[in-house]
């Protein structure tokens, strides 16, 4: 069976409450009665106490003791008390103002002898109504001979209390009718919140990452509002990486899809000419160094690929030694001088000849061929300078080009996988698939190093790669 949270709200309040009030009236009901009859015994006692003052020393049956009982008896006539006679064997003997049918009990004339006032519960006893009762000792000769016996009817004192609980009701009926309300107004503002929340929660079900929901420190309802928001903000900024994923790998696979195609379609086209003689002898060089020069485009397509996926599933294992720094440049420079030239880009080696780096040789070729790669696409009529020199325990390689520049936006782009910071530029065969970079910064921080980017749009980059010397 399904019950409403506000139902549940209200069950719950209201039980409590309920519980609490009912509580409450019993205790109050009976500290009233109590105090009504603790009052009234109080009142016997003092008259009680008044009586043996005043026969004190003489017998009880004498008529001075008599005449003194008979006189209080007429003074408290108008308010109902009684006075009564007991003796030593505990049975009454006198009474004024009306018969008391009334016996001490022989714990109570125990107590008497004490020298104790007694106050004798009225459930105890029997008669016509309701009384509350004293017993005063009374001595003769330092001996207990008696005791004087004071009744008054609770009858006012019942109906004062009947009225009492009377008023408690009313209070009661109208303190549950506020709880009542207050109760359901309370319910329904918390319903309302875990309603904005539930109605926000199927809203980011549906996809929807821009919802918010309010949030405060007042209560658990509100920290979870906070807890909501950070966690749609989250969830909206892993829509936004997976849909930037999702676009540069859409693009990535078109350029790939792009880049396969030509080399595959120039390699199918020169070895179907070879086959059917439809090839000049003189072209056959130039034909077949067509497609020497398109596999190496296809293996380097895949051999960048390979390397990312490696780096990222940290199957690379580096073979550290210290390096001369000027030997690498030099290998750099012979391997790219030529692919420069093709853009008129010239490069020049600044390096300190003692400069030692530690690293992995394989992977600090990769890293500066890479680096220089990029800028080689992105200068035309330039230069690019290659530096290497020591800075205190740090080994820094610099790569300088005079080429377009990056945007400041698009710095921190430049290490993602597949971007490109000029996408027109997709059939330049240098880094062109969007993997160069990220590889680098991959490698990079592999050796503990560090690579930063300066650039400025239409006036260069300086890629600055330092790496820590050897460790000690």
């Amino acid at each position: 069976m399904r019950i409403k949270y506000i139902y549940q709200q209200l069950i719950s309040h209201l039980s409590v409450i309920l519980v609490a009030l009912l509580v409450l009236s019993i205790i109050f009901s009976h500290y009233v009665e109590k105090l009504v009859f603790s009052m009234k015994t109080d009142e016997l006692q003092g008259y009680g106490a008044n009586i043996v003052q005043e026969v004190k020393g003489e017998d009880l049956w004498s008529p001075s003791t008599y005449a003194t009982l008979l006189r209080y008896s007429e003074e408290l006539k108008g308010t109902g008390i009684t006075i009564g006679i007991f003796n030593s064997q505990q049975n009454l003997i006198w009474s004024f103002g009306r018969d008391l049918d009334i016996t001490i009990t022989q714990s109570e004339w125990n107590e008497m002898k004490d020298g104790r006032s007694t106050v004798i519960k009225p459930s105890t006893r029997r008669g016509d109504q309701d009384v509350a009762l004293v017993a005063i000792p009374y001595s003769v000769n330092g001996k207990v001979a008696g005791g004087i016996i004071l009744t008054s009817p609770l009858v006012e004192s019942k109906e004062m209390i009947n009225e009492i609980n009377h008023y408690l009701i009313y209070i009661l009926i109208i303190a549950f009718a506020i709880a009542l309300l207050l109760s359901f107004v309370l319910s329904r503002i918390h319903v309302k919140r875990i309603k904005k929340l539930q109605e926000a929660t199927s809203h980011v079900a549906e996809g929807d990452y821009n919802i918010k929901v309010f949030s405060s420190n007042f209560d658990e309802i509100g920290e979870l509002g906070q807890d909501f928001n950070q966690m749609v903000d989250r969830l909206r900024e892993s829509k936004e990486a997976i849909d930037a994923l999702e676009h540069r790998r859409r693009q990535f696979m078109s350029d790939v899809s792009h880049e396969l195609k030509t080399p595959l379609t120039t390699i199918s086209g020169v070895i179907e000419g070879l086959n059917n003689n439809m090839i000049p002898e003189a072209e056959k060089e130039k034909g077949l160094h067509l497609i020497r020069q398109e596999s190496k485009r296809l293996i380097r397509l895949v051999n960048e690929n390979l390397d990312y996926d490696k780096i990222r599933s940290n199957q690379i294992v580096l073979m550290k030694e210290n390096i001369l720094v000027s030997e690498v440049l030099e290998i750099i420079y012979e391997q790219l001088y030529i692919q420069a030239e093709e853009k008129s880009v010239k490069i020049h080696v600044e390096v300190d000849e003692e400069a030692i780096i530690f690293a992995d040789y394989d992977r600090l070729i990769q890293i500066i061929i890479n680096t220089t790669k990029n800028s080689i696409q992105f200068t035309d009529n330039g230069e690019i300078w290659l530096r290497g020199f020591m800075d205190g325990n740090k080994t820094i390689i610099q790569v300088e080009d005079t080429g377009i520049g990056i945007e400041a936006s698009e710095i921190e782009s430049i290490w993602k996988r597949f971007y490109k910071a000029d996408i027109s530029r997709t059939n330049n065969p240098y880094g062109e698939f969007g993997l160069g970079l990220s590889i680098v910064k991959q490698l990079v921080q592999f050796h503990n190093g560090e690579i930063k980017v300066e650039s400025e749009k239409g006036k260069g980059t300086i890629f600055t790669i330092s790496f820590p010397t050897e460790e000690k």
